[in-house]
């Protein structure tokens, strides 16, 4: 669902499961990739701009639709099983944060504090071609369904390994 698609209403049945969360989450990982085809550079904190990225990553100055991406730290086991590997390092599945304890899906069309910053769940960050290459032949469909969120900052700020993240 987009943020544009038609979302149950807050009140509804429906509304109110896709609201409720049993807990809040923790960032695990920041990674940024300064330029096309690097790799992945792990931070302790990074600075986000509205509208915008982290500073250091090459989507600094994008459309702000994926300024920012997310994977679940669960799903990381999950993609090594499907992938025939003993363990995924979080770089290698090219997101800028590996958060846990909190389901990304239900972020998504939604709006979200992660440290110092607010964000808003745009759409489901789906796997590239790229992934053949860092997981081997299957890499791609090993990582479908298991890719994470793309995410709008609304409120830029400095998020840090070891923050909250918690939906509003």
């Amino acid at each position: 669902m987009s943020t544009t698609a038609a979302r149950p209403a807050p009140d509804s049945p429906l509304g109110k499961l896709m609201a409720a969360l049993p807990r809040a989450g923790t960032v695990e990982w920041i990674g940024v990739r300064p330029a096309r085809d690097t790799a992945m550079v792990a931070v302790e904190s990074a600075q986000a701009s509205t509208g915008g990225g982290l500073t250091g990553d090459r989507y600094k100055g994008g459309n702000g639709k994926r300024g920012i991406t997310l994977i679940q730290a669960e799903h990381l086991p999950v993609i090594a099983a499907l992938a025939g590997r003993e363990h995924v390092a979080p770089e290698t599945l090219r997101r800028n944060l590996v958060v846990s304890g909190i389901p990304l899906v239900a972020l998504k069309g939604r709006r979200f504090r992660v440290g110092g910053l607010v964000l808003e769940g745009t759409e489901s960050c789906d796997p590239c071609s790229r992934m053949e290459d860092a997981l081997g032949p299957g890499g791609y469909n090993a990582t479908r369904g298991h890719g994470g969120l793309c995410a709008r900052i609304v409120e830029g700020g400095i998020v840090r390994v070891g923050d909250a993240v918690e939906a509003l």
